[in-house]
């Protein structure tokens, strides 16, 4: 993002500010500006910014917040803070907000694993934001001049907006370890194993996107084949508890999926002769 932002001329980027110099140079490498430099928690040495962007983990964004709002510079004017956690809320700034800092959260919705990758995939990638008005006009435009297509969120519904990502996207790695383990126990050739990985996730993805997820879902809950089902979730439950557990729930959602039933009349009307 500080790329893009870079790139767009959104900010002007001051500062790279990381735990290791290391890492503060390649980051500024990347994004191609900025000076890198380090910040011990207790000595922080801090420029004057008018917007600060935390890429923190969640669990460290409390004591980022109260160390920067402890040595905030005297005299400055109150800059905009925001973090990118998708779970958490703009609460986690409490300190800055305390301080007189406007301060919201900004979550992309897109995969960072690679951040060459994600700077060519972004635009068209939904943000989420919540926390202040003032700080969320100011990153609504910023995110839109980077090809973001911003809605906000409440605070209270972002741990279910984060839980969304984390199966959407998290979870699907974990899925695809899972199959060719399995292919592999069975004596599946490693070859066909790498094969079925590229042709079976591309196949799935295509019908998802152009039938939607219950008409694109196939297999024996699906077709309502609980014998089966039982079968298949014993014998991975033999070979691994937890992927046998995971095989009988993700198997209930399935044929939940694909055999919805109907919704309860929320009033009956009365009949009349």
């Amino acid at each position: 993002m500080g790329r893009l932002f870079h790139e767009a001329g959104v900010f002007s980027i001051q500062a790279v500010v990381a735990r290791s110099d290391a890492s503060a140079r390649a980051a500024a490498a990347f994004i191609g500006a900025g000076l890198p430099g380090t910040a011990a928690p207790q000595h922080p040495k801090l420029p004057d910014a008018d917007v600060w962007m935390l890429s923190v983990p969640d669990s460290q964004l409390a004591a980022l917040a109260a160390s920067l709002a402890a040595h905030a510079i005297a005299g400055q004017r109150h800059p905009l803070a925001f973090h990118c956690s998708g779970a958490l809320g703009s609460d986690a700034l409490g300190p800055l907000r305390d301080a007189g800092w406007q301060v919201a959260s900004a979550h992309p919705l897109l995969s960072f694993a690679s951040p060459a990758l994600a700077a060519g995939q972004f635009a068209g990638t939904p943000c989420a934001l919540e926390g202040d008005t003032a700080a969320l006009s100011e990153l609504g435009a910023a995110f839109s001049r980077i090809g973001g297509r911003c809605f906000t969120l409440a605070a209270q519904d972002k741990l279910l907006y984060h839980a969304g990502a984390v199966f959407a996207t998290n979870f699907l790695p974990v899925l695809q370890d899972l199959a060719e383990r399995l292919w592999q126990r069975s004596g599946m050739p490693e070859d066909l194993a790498q094969q079925l990985r590229t042709t079976l996730l591309h196949n799935a993805v295509n019908n998802i996107v152009a039938l939607g997820p219950q008409a694109a879902l196939t297999g024996p809950a699906a077709r309502g084949d609980v014998a089966l089902v039982a079968r298949q979730a014993q014998a991975v439950a033999h070979w691994c508890p937890e992927a046998g557990a995971a095989y009988a729930a993700l198997s209930q959602l399935a044929s939940a999926l694909a055999h919805p039933q109907p919704a309860a009349s929320a009033q009956r009307l009365p009949t009349h002769g």
